[in-house]
């Protein structure tokens, strides 16, 4: 990923220690995964089991200490040359050698009776570990204790996540110019895969082809089911484009569609628009889902939507916000979150269609910017 200038970095850590003070914390625990890539630039191997951790400690934001911006990590000795290298910005590092109790050394900087946020992607031999270190201290969740996070996008992010979007609507203008009918769907799948690297990922995330009865599993894998006419195809795409997500699903039919399967693809195109529509700072996730689910439930077909409407999106694919019923939280401008309702007639077909979004500042219906502009009417495909 692009890195972006020492700075920003240490705006984040400076927002999330505000954060966590506000939610009565005493800090916040990063560990390897998208939360370190967005507060430190810093992306070693997740899959090692030597602790890397970011420690932020909590401070209120209208008096932060100079330390809230300067980076403080513990690392493994082997590990920290890659860390002052591949960091951006200056890290002060406390560096533990194999042999040590490597959680032992990061209680020292630590309120033992402490209650701290650790990154969901923490390994669970860290959590115990460092909770035996510090007798009465609790870790909770970063999602749950601070959702919001990074939930809401600067406009180099945007940037970065448009041009994801693109590359996602680039590859299914391009899929829709090949065969379908006598591929299996393992073989659509992977030419999706390709065409999501050739425009601009360097991660592919999940390429689901879900054909005609398999398109009422939402997250059906694609298989050896070979495409025929008559078929509706759900496809869903996406992964990671300079670090920051696409996610789109169009359906297509392979051949001229049925009345009913017209209908259906009408229900759920006037539902998305609806949920889009409703994407108004200041207007709750759960309103884009009522939105959504009250034009699908209008048209008779409200048991066959069996998920949220949508989700956050970002440094991974699936991220809060989540657009449900519940969640009261009010949108913000920034905020960027999918919106995909979907109707699914188990034994038969099903229809999904989803953009990413982008709330805007603007107070009135439909101020939210599409990063998806495929077409989103049914293609018929050969």
């Amino acid at each position: 990923m692009t890195p972006f200038a020492p700075h920003v970095y240490a705006e984040r850590r400076r927002r999330a220690a505000a954060q966590a003070a506000r939610a009565g914390l005493d800090g916040l625990l990063v560990t390897p995964g998208p939360d370190l890539a967005y507060f430190l630039g810093y992306s070693p191997a997740a899959t090692t089991e030597r602790l890397t951790l970011l420690v932020v400690p909590a401070a209120d934001g209208a008096a932060e200490p100079d330390g809230v911006a300067q980076a403080l990590a513990v690392v493994p000795r082997l590990e920290a040359h890659d860390l002052e290298v591949g960091a951006v910005g200056p890290v002060e590092a406390l560096a533990w050698s194999d042999g040590e109790d490597e959680h032992a050394v990061a209680a020292r900087l630590l309120r033992p009776g402490g209650r701290y946020a650790i990154s969901d992607s923490a390994w669970a031999l860290h959590v115990l570990g460092l909770l035996e270190a510090l007798p009465g201290a609790a870790l909770v969740p970063v999602t749950r204790a601070l959702p919001m996070l990074r939930a809401v996008k600067s406009p180099e992010e945007v940037a970065r996540m448009a041009a994801a979007g693109a590359g996602a609507d680039a590859a299914f203008g391009e899929i829709l110019a090949r065969p379908f009918a006598g591929r299996r769907e393992r073989e659509v799948a992977a030419d999706l895969d390709a065409l999501l690297r050739a425009h601009g990922h360097k991660q592919v995330d999940f390429t689901l082809v879900c054909a005609g009865e398999n398109g009422a599993d939402p997250h059906h894998d694609a298989g050896d089911r070979v495409l025929r006419e008559g078929d509706m195809v759900v496809l869903d795409f996406g992964g990671l484009a300079d670090g920051y997500g696409s996610d789109t699903t169009r359906t297509v039919h392979v051949g001229e569609p049925s009345a009913q399967e017209r209908e259906v693809h009408d229900v759920v195109r006037a539902a998305q628009e609806a949920g889009v529509r409703a994407v108004v700072p200041g207007a709750t996730c759960q309103d884009v889902d009522r939105a959504a689910r009250a034009v699908v439930e209008e048209a008779g077909y409200g048991e066959h939507f069996i998920h949220r409407t949508g989700h956050g999106i970002g440094l991974t694919t699936h991220e809060p916000p989540y657009m449900v019923e519940g969640e009261t939280r009010p949108i913000e401008a920034g905020m960027c979150f999918s919106v995909e309702p979907g109707i699914y007639l188990p034994g038969r077909f099903g229809v999904r269609i989803e953009d990413v979004v982008v709330a805007f500042d603007d107070a009135v219906p439909g101020a939210a910017r599409r990063l998806n502009d495929s077409p989103r009417a049914l293609q018929v495909v050969g």
